[in-house]
């Protein structure tokens, strides 16, 4: 289930400020992640949304570089580091991934980084699922 559709994105204005008031983030340079558990039950177990700030990267095309392959990255390793966790829940997990790194990196880096950060989250969703 390599995709990444439609259903999968966080565009919900409520959900958003929903995750961003009442959600726990950690970092991992170059990103932040935000997350939240919520009893809601969806086709999908995470819907995530992916920001690169402005702030930092003047060009869209370094924006949408950078949002590219950090999606790609997480496309690839999801279900095997994130889904696998949630499976058999009625919850659905909001997620915000935010590029907080200074410069442009490789794919190779950006894709290890994310490895080491949705291993550094699941056991998050186990401890948030307990308490």
């Amino acid at each position: 289930m390599k995709t990444f559709s439609k259903e999968e994105r966080l565009c919900s204005k409520k959900s958003l400020d929903l995750l961003f008031k009442n959600g726990s983030s950690f970092l991992l340079y170059p990103f932040r992640i935000s997350h939240l558990l919520i009893p809601e039950a969806s086709a999908y177990p995470v819907q995530v949304v992916i920001n690169v700030a402005k702030k930092r990267f003047k060009r869209a095309v370094d924006r949408n570089l950078l949002k590219r392959r950090t999606r790609e990255a997480y496309r690839h390793y999801k279900q095997s580091h994130l889904y696998e966790y949630l499976k058999d829940q009625d919850k659905l997990l909001l997620l915000s991934i935010q590029y907080i790194g200074k410069e442009k990196y490789e794919y190779a880096f950006m894709e290890k980084k994310m490895i080491a950060a949705l291993n550094k989250l699941a056991p998050n969703l186990k401890a948030d699922e307990i308490s």
